[in-house]
């Protein structure tokens, strides 16, 4: 041991003296070894070295390929997907002549031993390593091709000729191309004749949206098992048909922090095994006898946890490897100043990524035997029912379109997926329309239950120290949302039979077949139920047919159609339109009824006031400064991809002279965008409102329409409960009254902030009650499941002012999954979730939390529907 510190240290030494005369110029390996003249460096493909400039994407792609054509006997490169502004996304596999000559049998071998079977022993274990899932976070890509490069050029090198004889290394060196390729526009656009340390520098104060985003302004890393974008997606499918045992996905944090690798916080998910926490010593010890070795900081532990299944990290040890984030200070730029005096350069945040990404590649050869059979057993445990025995079941009878896609989704993770079709029955229920079952006993098991259980708990005495901490006024330790039962989110009906139950497989990319019912040929009938419903509308809007929407329930031939359902009669739309409706409907796998007259047993007829023309929107989103990115990606990406609602973005700074005259809706994202909107642009959207238009707010922007003394919600936002909103005054100067403390408790009180609001709730999945009087609840007569996160409550409506169309249920009932501060809970009770309040001949809508958030609610897409599809129709 102590003669291979002693060489680190030389080596080490070799690579600072390096980092002195020029970042990174010298330094294409962290060893000292030779290096194979085939092999192209970046300097030679693209012109600079690694940690000297900021590698493009375009650049980036370029030397993969280059590495790739220069060494086909030990590199494979494959593209996995291509991003939403149409750039690529690849990984290389890395591994030593004779194991590619033999890839296809190892990659076989692996995925028999992940589907819980005995191997042939053709396996190697893959190490995975993901760099740039947020595009501004740069050092990683740079480092990734620093690593591609040492692995394939380094001659003599001990450690090298281990990993890549004994593992398969996997490089994904750039998730997020799209928003690295917009921050790299933005530092080469700002930058000056050289680079500027000051955080103040334009070329280190991004523009909105940052780089950190997608093209939909997604953060890629909470979207794992959502699959809502064709990163994720790609991904996804990538890492499963490589079964690697471990995956590291590499970041960065605050420029003045240090270094961070696992071991992760509390609290650790209860899924994850008590073998996955011993490994993760093991790579973390290689990574710091690196660092220690270097002289650079790191820490452990503290912040990074593995709760959530959506990271990377998380998702990926959900399915037995070792998942992990490393986070490297940033430079956000080529240099950045620390307060102590020290500059941060990029070369010096390549470097830590890349030794890290070498250690860990090591790491998992020393123990290559160990890492792959500990993979096996968790994944052969899994398979033969250590995570039990029986099935959850999803009912096909309620939101069948939300029920299907997450059947979906979920074969595309790995996890077994059955289908039952037609009426049947299990565990002594019945299931009229089918259902479809997951079994319990299969290798993801342990994903499977961390999606589908109602609840994921978290632990006992992790929930004890946060409330200790908040009895002293320390901010609690919850990073992530507490909450994510898929099958809440998506609104279905899930429940757990302790029987195993039989159907055919379902696959990831299996369409979704439609459901056509009735023989009449007076109209079609679309029953407002799901998201596939609203978006088969939407469609047949935009192909310009007739329709017409009731916001109260009929009856016709014993049938019960509920409120929303939407009519497209055949005598306005022709016969083309209406073959084309029911393209549409097969196309999308929407549930269609044919209707034989306007006549119903019950409820309003055709002609009725009930019924409303229906007409597309034309939707305008408030953009830019003010306005949450994410919100802002979230909407924009459910109205289009998943309703079919074009949008069109309106910066924030032009509201004061934009003309909305053409336009049905305005959306106002979560933000704060009052006085980027300024007063003028305040009374351009009262005064779309008064001329008839729908104006949606989210979240925090309700605030910036309800400040007035007219406002168009007549909300408040609430302090947290027991203080008073009005503040302290008093008159300068004067003397303060004497108190007296009797205890601790009084002490506080006096202390506490009278204008504190609400503790920050980290996200829990809460039960509503609707007002089944208003249209807007429409498809949500029982209430709906929703996201409540941050600390924004409001105060109700009252009925001379509007109508809480859907409110947080009573205290006792009000939490559906997740951990919730008891204050928060007590508070939150009868509180509006979405409000509506006429002003003029238009509307103004409220949402108290975003509907879009992650686009993981599909469950609420009918709400949202309501609002910007529905609510023009009916404020005009």
């Amino acid at each position: 041991m102590r003669e291979l510190m002693d060489k680190i240290l030389v080596n080490v030494t070799v690579l600072l003296a390096a980092f002195a005369i020029a970042p990174m110029a010298h330094a294409q390996s962290f060893l000292d070894a030779q290096f194979d003249p085939d092999i192209p460096t970046l300097t030679q493909t693209v012109g600079h070295t690694p940690g000297d400039r900021i590698t493009s994407p375009a650049e980036a792609d370029r030397y993969l390929r280059a590495l790739a054509e220069a060494a086909p006997d030990r590199v494979r490169m494959v593209q996995y997907a291509t991003s939403w502004e149409g750039r690529p996304l690849h990984y290389l596999i890395i591994t030593s002549r004779e194991n590619m000559a033999r890839i296809d049998s190892i990659q076989s071998d692996l995925a028999t031993i992940a589907a819980g079977r005995p191997g042939n022993g053709d396996a190697l274990p893959v190490t995975w390593l993901t760099y740039g899932v947020h595009g501004n976070e740069i050092s990683s890509t740079d480092a990734a091709l620093m690593t591609a490069y040492h692995l394939l050029a380094a001659q003599s090198d001990a450690r090298v000729d281990a990993i890549l004889s004994k593992t398969i290394v996997a490089i994904d060196a750039m998730q997020n191309p799209d928003g690295r390729a917009r921050f790299v526009n933005h530092f080469r656009g700002a930058t000056g004749i050289v680079p500027a340390g000051d955080r103040q520098a334009a070329e280190h104060d991004e523009t909105w949206p940052s780089g950190r985003v997608n093209h939909y302004m997604f953060d890629l890393n909470r979207d794992w098992f959502t699959l809502s974008q064709p990163e994720t997606r790609g991904k996804v499918a990538a890492i499963r048909a490589w079964n690697p045992v471990v995956v590291v996905d590499l970041h960065e944090m605050s420029g003045d922090s240090t270094y961070f690798f696992s071991p992760a916080a509390e609290p650790i998910n209860p899924n994850i095994t008590d073998a996955q926490r011993r490994a993760y010593a093991i790579i973390g010890r290689n990574n710091a006898s690196y660092f220690d070795a270097m002289g650079e900081p790191y820490y452990t532990r503290e912040i990074f946890d593995l709760f959530y299944p959506g990271y990377g990290d998380t998702w990926n040890s959900h399915q037995g490897a070792i998942g992990s984030t490393y986070e490297q200070a940033s430079s956000r730029g080529l240099l950045w100043e620390r307060p102590d005096g020290s500059e941060l350069t990029y070369g010096h945040t390549v470097r830590n990524h890349f030794i890290a990404s070498i250690s860990t590649a090591e790491a998992v050869a020393q123990n290559a035997d160990r890492f792959l059979n500990e993979f096996a057993a968790y994944r052969t445990a899994n398979a033969a029912g250590s995570a039990g025995q029986g099935s959850y079941i999803i009912d096909l009878a309620s939101r069948r379109w939300n029920a299907e896609s997450l059947g979906r989704r979920l074969a595309a993770q790995g996890i077994t997926v059955l289908r039952q079709s037609g009426s049947t029955t299990a565990c002594g229920r019945s299931y009229p329309q089918g259902y479809l079952a997951v079994p319990q006993a299969q290798p993801a098991a342990r994903l499977v239950r961390s999606l589908l259980d109602r609840d994921t708990e978290l632990p006992p005495q992790f929930i004890t120290e946060q409330e200790r901490r908040r009895s002293e006024d320390l901010p609690h330790e919850l990073y992530d949302v507490t909450a994510w039962s898929v099958g809440l989110m998506s609104g279905v009906e899930v429940n757990l039979c302790g029987n195993r139950v039989s159907g055919d497989p379902l696959a990831g990319d299996t369409p979704i077949a439609p459901l056509s019912q009735g023989a009449g040929n007076f109209a079609i009938a679309v029953p407002w139920t799901d998201s596939g419903q609203a978006r088969l509308v939407t469609l047949a809007l935009r192909e310009g047919l007739k329709a017409r929407t009731t916001d109260e329930a009929f009856t016709q031939n014993g049938r019960t159609y509920p409120r929303g359902t939407v009519i497209f009669p055949t005598g306005p739309n022709t016969a083309e339109q209406m073959a084309r409706l029911t393209n549409l409907a097969g196309e999308i796998g929407a549930h269609t009824v044919s209707l034989e007259s306007s006549w119903v047993d019950d409820g309003p007829n055709l002609g009725s006031e009930a019924f409303v023309d229906l007409t597309l929107p034309k939707v305008a989103m408030a953009w830019d400064e003010g306005i949450s990115q994410l919100s802002a990606g979230a909407m924009r990406y459910v109205l289009e991809q998943r309703l079919g609602l074009p949008v069109v973005p309106i910066r924030t700074n032009r509201f004061g002279r934009a003309d909305l005259s053409d336009y049905d809706v305005v959306l106002i994202p979560d933000g704060s965008p009052a006085s980027d909107l300024g007063d003028r642009g305040l009374s351009t959207l009262r005064e779309f409102v008064e001329r008839g238009g729908v104006l949606v707010a989210v979240g925090g922007s309700i605030g910036s329409i309800s400040g007035s003394d007219n406002p168009l919600l007549a909300v408040k936002r609430e302090a947290a409960l027991g203080l008073s909103a009005e503040g302290k005054k008093g008159t300068e100067g004067a003397l303060a009254k004497a108190l007296e403390f009797d205890s601790e408790q009084e002490y506080r009180e006096a202390i506490a902030d009278q204008q504190a609001l609400p503790d920050t709730l980290p996200g829990a999945l809460l039960n509503t009650v609707a007002d089944q009087e208003n249209f807007l609840s429409a498809g949500y007569d029982e209430g709906a499941v929703v996201l409540a996160s941050g600390s924004q409550i409001f105060t109700p409506l009252d009925r001379s002012q509007g109508s809480n169309v859907l409110r947080f249920a009573a205290s006792e009932d009000l939490i559906a999954s997740g951990y919730v501060w008891d204050e928060n809970r007590r508070q939150l009770a009868f509180k509006p979730y979405l409000l509506a309040q006429s002003t003029g001949r238009g509307m103004t809508i409220g949402f108290a939390h975003d509907p879009s958030t992650r686009a993981y609610l599909d469950g609420l897409d009918l709400l949202i529907a309501n609002a910007v599809l529905i609510a023009p129709s009916r404020a005009r």
